[in-house]
């Protein structure tokens, strides 16, 4: 399953509404964390396939969804399962610490 970037307005419906895992990445095109961190998401996506949900929201044009989860420094990850927030990442992750992280 591709990547989907989400925007404030579908971030309830894309998100919180999501059944199952969601693996969000708040971001910024600035953040050179953020851009080593995107290929690693790639493959994650890749190898997970419809099993999670991965999605990435621009913290700059997005400042609700950033806001509503107090995201202070990018790359932050959430993870989600059945719209809840049950791990809080911050920083550059490798494969390995995401795989864990949802399973």
């Amino acid at each position: 399953m591709a990547i989907m970037n989400v925007t404030d307005a579908a971030f309830a419906e894309e998100v919180e509404a999501s059944t199952g895992t969601v693996l969000l990445d708040f971001w910024a095109p600035w953040c050179g964390p953020c851009k080593m961190m995107s290929p690693v998401l790639e493959e994650l996506s890749n190898e997970l396939g419809d099993s999670v949900k991965v999605v990435k929201v621009n913290v700059d044009d997005n400042p609700a969804s950033a806001s509503k989860y107090n995201i202070m420094s990018i790359p932050t990850l959430l993870v989600f399962k059945e719209g809840q927030v049950i791990q809080q990442m911050t920083g550059l992750q490798t494969k390995d610490q995401l795989k864990a992280a949802l399973a």
